[in-house]
């Protein structure tokens, strides 16, 4: 069985992003140089990404255009097989890449039957409706936190509103000349 490994940058604070919606408080590319090398290893497990309909606009007006020679892990990402979880898209293009599926219904159903599927890892990026409706169905077999060392007071937490704790076991931990902690859990229990 395949597993859904949510990755997200995250402020020290625990936001996703900030009051406005942005994404301000990432480091920038060249003080992640280090960590890039490091995405571009984990991005050899994983075959599929999924994108909630913002992120993939985010994403598809970056990416596509992107070169190896600025992102290191560009022509790597946009070779993945990409789905889009959207009830109002109709097509995703991605540049020269390969277009984009576009998933439509429930979100959670489709996700279970693509971890059921043959096949490499997925990795689902920003998202964060997306990604806090599958928190919810416990369907994140692993969480990939990148911490920035910036904490920005208010914004879109990553964890919704749980009804129990979600306890975590810690698997692997790294830490950046870019002062970014890359922690990297599985789901533990619950309680």
């Amino acid at each position: 069985m395949r597993k859904l490994i949510l990755e997200e940058w995250i402020s020290l604070d625990g936001y996703a992003a900030d009051k406005n919606g942005q994404l301000d408080f990432f480091p920038s590319t060249e003080a992640n140089q280090f960590s890039d090398q490091d995405q571009l290893k984990f991005l050899e497990s994983i075959d599929t990404m999924l994108l909630g309909r913002v992120t993939y606009h985010l994403f598809a007006d970056f990416w596509p255009t992107a070169t190896t020679d600025k992102e290191i892990i560009a022509d790597k990402l946009n070779s993945l097989s990409k789905i889009v979880f959207s009830n109002t898209l109709t097509d995703a293009p991605w540049g020269r890449w390969t277009a984009a599926q576009v998933m439509k219904g429930d979100a959670v159903e489709e996700v279970k039957k693509l971890k059921a599927q043959e096949g490499k890892d997925m990795v689902l990026w920003g998202s964060l409706s997306l990604a806090q409706s599958l928190i919810k169905a416990n369907q994140i077999d692993e969480y990939h936190l990148q911490i920035c060392p910036t904490a920005i007071g208010g914004g879109r937490l990553l964890f919704p509103d749980l009804s129990h704790y979600a306890q975590m076991k810690l698997i692997q931990s790294k830490v950046y000349d870019s002062g970014v902690v890359a922690l990297h859990y599985q789901p533990a229990c619950m309680k």
